[in-house]
């Protein structure tokens, strides 16, 4: 047996295995590989989807001479497969064994794998068993070895590289080593998103996982990151996108990497309600935020808790936006906004804006389980979302207690505080917000950012505080300003002093057991 072309040659495809789950393209890639004059060696279905096409296949069978078993858990894993696979033309012990053991060499191998994701993971209810029987064996194992090999062999797993392959068989004669190697990083990456839904799969229920398999697919390449001299991309999870990643852009010019984590942020905010709401964002905290009877409403409300910042913002809407409340939106200026759906006319207003970038979101909601990630020097960090909670188990430490009006402008500034960024304080009044303190290293400069933020709107304002206040100096400070409640987790040595604090004047605080960090 002669050697086959140098590596950085065109190989010719003499022989090529075919054993897919997904057929799409089949008929055109067998065809094909036919006029090319490659013999095609295939299994089961898909040799009979490849009959059905007209063209001639070699059960692999007839080539390992035995019979697929165990209702078709062995068929492929056989030396006369794999050898054909792995063999290295450019040494003579590996092309004696094939001359020995009278093996013919593959030079492609198109195989994708059992739709696990599709099957299994996207689908809480399947079977175990089931499930079990949806983890490839064989397939992967082909792949991988066609991959190992690519100096000789090439490897094809999305139907959508068939046509170029094909045109490289009709122009070259052969696959060129350019493509071989695109292909097998294609197939590596295949595989490792497979193993890591395989996993995700045994690690459900058990809590957070003893190590984290996923694989994320970019989706594009950004003008530049945080700031001009920065690479970056947008890489999406795989299998069904949700939330931002399922967004669709239906107007304006391509968005930056500043502009999708303030999208982010922004569409947290807003879906986190379930009355109409707008949140305007500026560096992912709330410029305003308000809830209301209509979008419209809601917006005008949320635009005046801090028109300044709210210039260049991020608007996002947890309804479908109508006509009034694009009309809303177009007269300050906006960089994105993101909403589920557009109404009647709505989208015509927005598109006077000819670089206003309009996002869709085709799935807004969370899996069940969703895990939040960041990356750190080496490393990634990984924890449960920061639910809300709700208001159970919520005390009153003051000798004033807040009335039921006064409760529900404390509950809408708490579930807007777990939104800031830390050390954070909202003040709320109206179901809007009308002061926004973030990001400060001092709760008490918070507090007093927050104050001047309002522009006098705390006075008869509530207060919301991620976390507990250690001294007293901060909510003197608030109650000065005019504040006529308080919600925060306490748990602070200091919790005596700031309770004496609001009963010296009379104001109730609530402890809500449960802080909100926002790094």
């Amino acid at each position: 047996m002669s050697r086959q072309s140098a590596p950085g040659d065109v190989v010719p495809v003499r022989q090529a295995i075919v054993s897919v789950w997904d057929k799409a393209g089949l008929p055109a890639l067998a065809r094909g590989l036919a006029a090319a004059g490659a013999r095609i060696v295939s299994t089961g279905s898909t040799a009979r989807a490849v009959r059905a096409a007209g063209v001639e296949v070699t059960e692999v069978s007839e080539i390992t001479g035995f019979p697929e078993i165990m209702d078709g858990r062995v068929k492929t894993l056989h030396p006369a497969v794999h050898a054909g696979i792995l063999a290295d033309r450019d040494r003579d012990s590996h092309l004696a064994a094939l001359t020995e053991h009278a093996i013919v060499p593959f030079e492609l191998v198109v195989a994708n794998l059992y739709p696990f994701r599709a099957a299994v993971l996207d689908s809480p209810a399947a079977d175990p068993a089931q499930a079990i029987e949806m983890i490839d064996v064989g397939g992967p194992t082909m792949v991988r070895a066609a991959a190992k090999n690519h100096r000789h062999v090439a490897i094809a797993v999305d139907p959508a590289d068939y046509p170029a392959l094909l045109e490289e068989l009709a122009a070259h004669g052969g696959v060129t080593a350019a493509t071989r190697r695109q292909l097998a990083a294609k197939a590596f990456a295949h595989t490792a998103a497979y193993d890591a839904d395989v996993a995700a799969w045994f690690a459900r229920g058990q809590g957070l996982p003893s190590a984290l398999a996923a694989v994320w697919r970019k989706r594009e390449d950004l003008r530049y990151g945080e700031n001009p001299h920065q690479r970056a991309a947008y890489y999406v999870e795989r299998g069904s996108p949700w939330g931002l990643a399922s967004a669709r852009q239906l107007h304006g010019k391509e968005l930056s990497y500043n502009n999708l984590l303030d999208a982010d942020a922004a569409w947290a905010m807003a879906a986190d309600f379930t009355e109409p709401c707008v949140a305007i964002v500026k560096h992912t905290n709330p410029a305003g935020l308000a809830v209301a009877d209509s979008l419209a409403e809601a917006h005008s409300k949320a635009l005046a808790s801090d028109p300044l910042s709210a210039f260049g913002g991020i608007v996002a809407a947890n309804r479908v936006i109508d006509a009034d409340t694009a009309g809303r939106i177009v007269d300050v200026f906006t960089e994105v906004v993101v909403a589920p759906g557009y109404g009647e006319g709505a989208l015509q207003t927005l598109r006077r804006k000819k670089n206003l970038r309009v996002l869709q979101l085709d799935e807004p909601q969370p899996p069940a389980a969703t895990w939040t990630l960041r990356s750190v020097a080496g490393g990634l960090l990984v924890q449960e979302p920061d639910a809300f909670g709700g208001d159970a188990g919520w005390t009153v430490p003051t000798a004033a207690k807040p009335g039921d009006d006064t409760m529900r402008e404390l509950r809408f500034a708490w579930r807007v505080c777990r939104h800031v960024k830390s050390n954070a304080i909202v003040l709320a009044a109206g179901e809007a917000t009308v002061g926004v303190g973030a990001g400060q290293m001092s709760r008490v400069d918070s507090v007093r950012l927050a104050v001047d933020k309002s522009q006098g709107r705390s006075r008869g304002a509530v207060l919301a505080s991620d976390a507990f206040f250690p001294f007293r100096d901060a909510t003197d400070a608030a109650i000065d300003a005019g504040v006529v409640a308080i919600v925060q987790p306490g748990g602070s040595v200091g919790d005596r002093d700031v309770i004496a604090s609001c009963d010296e004047r009379g104001v109730p605080m609530v402890f809500t057991g449960r802080r909100h960090f926002r790094h």
